[in-house]
This record gives C-alpha cells, sequence and structure tokens, in this order.
C-alpha cells in the first residue's frame, strides 16, 4: 500500500460519489460487479470497512427515500451570481448529519472542487455600539437560522468557482454523514455566473433603527441628537466592505438621486431650521462639496414654514432638471398633503405617504421652477415621478387626492394597521415635452389592479419598468413586493427573487442586467440585495450584498451610480447657516 494511495484516499468523498451515483437508479443497476470494482480501486486495508457502508448505501438508494433531504437555503436554485461579488456564505439545514461534504462540478468538464463542513453555525456581524438603545432590539437569529450549517468559501476557491460557471451551471451537492462514515442526507442545487458585470458601485443610505418618545406620546424616528448616526456609503461589489463618504451631517437628509450619466448628483435636505425645503444640486466628483450656492431652497419665498416641499425628487439623464412632488398652492398646511405615523416598534418604524401633490420640474438653467401640465390636477395626488432614459416621458403613481387624517379616525399602531389611511396608487406615463406635458396614460398591469403600485424605475434601455406592489400606500411596507412590467405597459410578473418580508428601495444597473433592493427577510435591520434581469425580463433569486453595514443598522436607498468604484471618496455638506461641517472619511 503505497503513500500515494493513502493520501488521496477519503472514504467520506467516495461514498458522496457513489451515492449520486446510483440514487435514482432501479435496484437492478446495483451489481456485485459495481461494487467490486470501486472496491478494487481502494487499498486493501479499507475495503472491508467502506464495502459494508457502500453496500448499505446500495441498498438504501435503491428506495425513493435512499437519503433524507437537506435544506439548502443558500443560495437558491437556479440562482445567477455576478462576477467578481465577494464568496457568499451557503446554508443548508439538517438534523440527520453530523459532517458534510460539499462538491461542486461544472458543465464545462473541468476538476470538480470538494470541501469538508465541520457544523459551523451561522454568525451575525459586527454591531454598532452607538446604534444600541432601548428602543431596539440586538439582533438575533431566527429559528430557522440558527439551525443552519454554513461553509464559505476562500477566495481563491470562489475565484475558481466563478470562473468554471460562467454562463452555464454549477452543480452543488451537499451530502451529511453520521459520525463522518455513513452517507444519511443529501441534497442539491444548481448557480451559474453572469457574463454581465454589476459595473457600477451602489450608493446608499446607512441608518440606525432608534424611534424615540417625545411629550404628549409623540414618537420620531430617531431623536435629533442621533442624527449624526446616519451615514452614506458606497460599495464595490468585488470588494468586502463598503466605504463611508458622508457622515456627522448636523441637519438631516433623505432622498438622494444621480442623473443616468453619472454627472450630477442631487439630494432633499430639511435644513438647518427642519424646514425640509432645501435640495443640494451637485456635479459628481472624487471629493464633492455642498455649499450654499448649490442649494435650491424649494419654498416659493425661501422662508421657514411654507408648503411648497419637494419629495421623492429625482435628477433628469443629463442632469438639467430635477422633478419633484410638491403639495401645490391650494394648501396652507404641509402636514395637510402627507399621511405619516411613527412607532415605537424599530422593524417598521414609519408610515409615510402622499395624499395630495402635484408634479413640477426645476430647471437648472432657469433658476425656475413649474408645474408639470398633465401631471398638476388637485384632483389627485401625483408622486414618485421618474424619467425616462431619454428623458422624454416620464413615468409617476396617481390616486385621487384625499385628506390624510379624516376626522375621528383612530390612530394607527403599526404598520399594515386598518386604521392607517387607506390609498393606492396607479402607475401613468406622461410625455415631458420640453416641459409642456400632455395627457398622463395609464400603465397597464401597472393600475387598476386592486392594488398599491408606485416607486416605478425605469431601466436604462428603456424596456422594463419594475415597481412595487403593496395593499396599501408605497413604499417600506411589510408586504410590498417588486413586479416588473414592460414600458408601455403589458402583463406583470413578480419577480423571483422577492423574499418573504418587504422588498423596495430598488436601482437599475446602468447596462440593465442588475438591480439593487432592500429586503427585512433576513434582519429586521434592512439589508441589501442583487437580482440579474434577462432580456425577458425574468429575475433569478436574490443574492445578499453581504457585509453592507454592522448587524444593527439598516441599508436604505440603494441607488447605482454610474461612474468608476472609487468615483466618489468624500463628500462634505456646510449648510445654510453656516452650522459645523460634515464630511465623510475616506
Amino acid at each position: 500500500m503505497g503513500h500515494g494511495q493513502s493520501s488521496w484516499y477519503r472514504p467520506a468523498k467516495h461514498q458522496s460519489e457513489f451515492a449520486r451515483l446510483i440514487s435514482g437508479r432501479p435496484r437492478a443497476a446495483l451489481t456485485i460487479v459495481t461494487l467490486v470494482l470501486l472496491l478494487c480501486a481502494l487499498p486493501p486495508v479499507k475495503q472491508s470497512r467502506l464495502a459494508m457502508s457502500l453496500s448499505l448505501q446500495a441498498f438504501a438508494a435503491s428506495s425513493p427515500h435512499a437519503l433524507s433531504p437537506i435544506s439548502i437555503d443558500y443560495p437558491e436554485d437556479g440562482s445567477i451570481f455576478p462576477p467578481g461579488i465577494t464568496p457568499p456564505t451557503f446554508l443548508w439545514r439538517d438534523a440527520a448529519g453530523t459532517t458534510w461534504d460539499i462538491d461542486i462540478s461544472f458543465a464545462d468538464h473541468s476538476a470538480p472542487i470538494h470541501a469538508v463542513s465541520k457544523g459551523e453555525r451561522m454568525q451575525l456581524g459586527s454591531i454598532d455600539p452607538d446604534c444600541v438603545s432601548d428602543s431596539n432590539a440586538a439582533p438575533t437569529l431566527t429559528p430557522q437560522q440558527a439551525a443552519a450549517w454554513t461553509w464559505k468559501p476562500d477566495a481563491a476557491t470562489w475565484t475558481a468557482i466563478q470562473a468554471h460557471s460562467v454562463g452555464a451551471q454549477a452543480d452543488l451537492t451537499v451530502t451529511g454523514y453520521r459520525n463522518g462514515q455513513i452517507a444519511s442526507s443529501q441534497s442539491h442545487i444548481t448557480f451559474t455566473t453572469s457574463r454581465d458585470d454589476v459595473s457600477a458601485p451602489i450608493f446608499y443610505r446607512d441608518v440606525p433603527l432608534m424611534p424615540s418618545s417625545g411629550n404628549g406620546g409623540s414618537v420620531a424616528p430617531l431623536a435629533d441628537s442621533n442624527i449624526r448616526l446616519i451615514h452614506w456609503r458606497i460599495r464595490d461589489i468585488r470588494k468586502p466592505e463598503s466605504h463611508t463618504v458622508l457622515s456627522d451631517m448636523p441637519t438631516c437628509a433623505n432622498c438622494h438621486s444621480f442623473s443616468a450619466d453619472g454627472k450630477t448628483f442631487g439630494m432633499d435636505i430639511d435644513g438647518p431650521a427642519n424646514d425640509k425645503g432645501l435640495y443640494a444640486v451637485v456635479p459628481v466628483k472624487k471629493t464633492m462639496t455642498i455649499q450654499s450656492n448649490d442649494v435650491v431652497h424649494w419654498n416659493t419665498d425661501g422662508k421657514v414654514g411654507t408648503v411648497r416641499v419637494g419629495f421623492m425628487s429625482q435628477v433628469s439623464p443629463t442632469g438639467q432638471y430635477v422633478l419633484s412632488t410638491f403639495a401645490g398652492p391650494a394648501l396652507s398646511r404641509m402636514i395637510d398633503s402627507y399621511y405619516v405615523t411613527n412607532f415605537m416598534d424599530y422593524r417598521f418604524l414609519q408610515v409615510f405617504f402622499p395624499t395630495r401633490g402635484i408634479l413640477e420640474y426645476y430647471n437648472r438653467a432657469t433658476g425656475l421652477r413649474e408645474p408639470l401640465p398633465g401631471a398638476d390636477d388637485p384632483k389627485y395626488v401625483q408622486t414618485d415621478g421618474v424619467w425616462s432614459p431619454d428623458g422624454k416621458y416620464i413615468v409617476f403613481a396617481r390616486a385621487d387626492a384625499r385628506d390624510p387624517r379624516p376626522h375621528g379616525q383612530p390612530g394607527a399602531t403599526h404598520a399594515n394597521d386598518l386604521n392607517e389611511t387607506q390609498i393606492q396608487y396607479d402607475l401613468y406615463r406622461i410625455p415631458f415635452n420640453d416641459g409642456r406635458g400632455g395627457r398622463a396614460e395609464p400603465i397597464k398591469g401597472a393600475s387598476q389592479n386592486g392594488m398599491s403600485n408606485n416607486f416605478p424605475k425605469i431601466s436604462p434601455d428603456g424596456k422594463w419598468i419594475v415597481f412595487v406592489q403593496c395593499k396599501n400606500g408605497q413604499l417600506m411596507r411589510p408586504d410590498s413586493q417588486l413586479y416588473i412590467v414592460p414600458a408601455a405597459g403589458g402583463t406583470p410578473r413578480r419577480l423571483r427573487a422577492n423574499t418573504r418580508l418587504m422588498n423596495s428601495w430598488h436601482s437599475w444597473s446602468p447596462n440593465s442586467r442588475w438591480l439593487v433592493f432592500s429586503s427585512k427577510a433576513r434582519s429586521p435591520y434592512t439589508q441589501m440585495y442583487l437580482t440579474h434581469i434577462d432580456e425577458n425580463g425574468d429575475a433569478s433569486p436574490a443574492i445578499l450584498i453581504d457585509n453592507a453595514t454592522a448587524s444593527n443598522r439598516a441599508v436604505n436607498l440603494p441607488e447605482f451610480v454610474n461612474i468608476d468604484p472609487d468615483g466618489i471618496q468624500q463628500i462634505e455638506v456646510h449648510v445654510a447657516d453656516g452650522a459645523e461641517r460634515a464630511s465623510g472619511s475616506h
């Protein structure tokens, strides 16, 4: 018995290969010849023990219940990974095994990859101590997660796996063993690596979930003293960590957007007196500075307390215009234009949606803001406006206008409470016509379907619209699901990438092949995911972007930016009243 034989011999590996060889075949195929041929290839001292084990497996494999099934939770069967993404953590549940073989074979007939897992459990990420509060709870594993076993390939192994699975299936088989000897369980999935690069970094807001109670029972989603904990970060999926570009803001900032060409950045800023009427527009650079002369005063006369406040502002493809929802001239109070309720439940701590409003566009060349004809009817609320890739038309959400808080209506106590003001939006399309607007037409498949259709995003190639569908309101609802429909309207399809809990805040990659979105599927602290969308509009299962932030912080507003991965390194903000400077670190 030579040293070469003993060095490659691995009983568990050969048992696993044999089990796959015989599984699903009729008992007649399990002949003595098959066993002899396999045993002859092994060292004699090992033959007796292995013969017994293989004989038991051969008998068991002839039954439809040969091996107990393993639940492979992540990735899902049929998953598509972007090239270059960092190694994922494979997750499975198996009560029968105590150790596991992981075997990956490839359609290109390259050498398979074999690994062994000795039972590592799923682990939570790091905790940000500044975001620990009496109003939230430390992240914990769900019962399903606590029962999961894991395997994470090292960087070199994952690079090899990706190289051999480009455009062709890799077959991953997990086989469980009792006492390291007898195969007891098995399942397999397939996955591929896409030929389509993600092609752009992702810019997102990274927030604590720390609701705060005030006088008279009022609730704020975040205390003023904790606004500094909001960060803006950028992520290259090929890197293991994200990069913070802005933090320590002395005033709150909200929705951001980039022009399709990646040259212009816009962001809502509440302003030093919390008037919620400022909007910053600046060129995209590695180091960006927002100063007073970069800030637009949405309020007509620049005074605090007027009602013309922008919502969900969107920079046009070339950066010339900014489109936003305004309360309109007929309202005397801003609070009459939207429904908002905050909860002390950090998992879903706010419900917010407009109930009145019109679309207006701001021309950066003239400094003027004008209503968009056809989307300025006060009988409706018109919101969530987004530009087509060529800037020629706009898709937006519309519903009948209503009082956000009808007299006598009980207050909602949690998200999706039936006491919320009820509203369901439909998606509409309207020509821009250099600001002249036109007739708004409902989008078939995203309107008049008994659901609320909102937050549309048009693919950069102009073919598709992905939007949120929920029972009431918009965006961050527990029941939010992502749907896709042809840009001109048609049959809607639910994306395969949808998770079990909240799917929202989505954005297209510049090449129209990837969608990033946020979800609470794994944790109440929102995480972000990717899905591949092919030329037919078919989506793949969700792929987690790992380590986007601390496990007790939430990711929202992820947006692909059409720049190089290191195209933004730092953003500095000088607020209008000369308050202290806010800056990000390199």
